[in-house]
């Protein structure tokens, strides 16, 4: 109930922009142009925490990256999933280099059509995802299913993993502290160990996205995951293992890679 009022109270009432404040728009272009107007980049933060696979972002974390981010995650802002959703895409393809058709292992006939990509939302605590009223990752991940099928690129949204246990707020901790709160945290989905143990699932296929990242504990954690319930790979690469997509990283995984 509290989605449909959500959704209708942005339909109804006169919005700002969630970005710059500017008045009568809900994302204006200048803000859009934040998210969507530049190819996405690899990021890593500093220190790297091990098991962290490759990950491609959207934009740095700040201004209004940052403001329509929380819009979106903290005040409901549902309408705001069309252009976060489009920003998470094309990290997606940047970090899949558009993996499309596969070849005949023969080199004979026409190439097999690929298996699609499954993009795999990093869970939140329950307790979080109903004050909130809804669950924002896994709404910005559909939205991008969404558009990579669009353009082509077969995609579905596949919630493989659950919390196992509760971690305390991440905010305030420093990264060797972030490590240690979501060690062990997460799991596979009975569903999802199903799927991985009957080999049903092609690990290089696999997607983990998320809206931010800030020192990529949350990422290696579910890649650890998902890692030892295919048994073993504790080290994802990008060619070997899965990759991860988000829509923000802190303004310093940008600037670490550039050098």
């Amino acid at each position: 109930m509290r989605n449909v009022w959500q959704e209708l109270s942005g339909l109804l009432l006169p919005v700002d922009c969630a970005g710059c404040g500017r008045p009568r728009t809900e994302l204006c272009a200048a803000c859009r142009a934040v998210l969507l107007g530049r190819p996405a980049r690899r990021v890593r933060p500093s220190p790297t925490p091990p098991g962290l696979p490759a990950v491609y972002a959207a934009a740095p974390y700040e201004n209004a990256a940052r403001a329509v981010l929380l819009a979106h995650k903290e005040r409901g802002a549902l309408g705001l999933a069309g252009a976060l959703g489009r920003a998470l895409a094309g990290c997606v393809r940047a970090g899949t280099g558009r993996l499309g058709a596969a070849a005949d292992p023969a080199g004979a006939g026409p190439p097999r059509a690929a298996a699609p990509l499954l993009l795999v939302p990093v869970p939140s605590a329950r307790s979080a995802t109903a004050a909130r009223g809804h669950d924002p990752v896994r709404r910005i991940a559909v939205t991008a299913a969404r558009e990579l099928r669009r353009a082509g690129l077969p995609a579905r949204v596949l919630p493989l993993l659950r919390q196992r246990r509760a971690v305390a707020d991440q905010a305030g901790l420093g990264a060797r502290q972030r490590r240690a709160n979501v060690a062990g945290a997460l799991e596979l989905t009975a569903a999802g160990e199903r799927l991985l143990r009957r080999g049903l699932l092609r690990h290089d296929r696999v997607i983990l996205v998320d809206d931010l990242l800030t020192t990529g504990s949350t990422l290696a954690e579910a890649a650890r995951a998902v890692g030892e319930g295919r048994g073993g790979d504790r080290e994802p690469s990008v060619h070997g293992g899965c990759r991860a997509a988000v829509v923000a990283a802190s303004p310093s995984a940008f600037e670490i890679n550039r050098n």
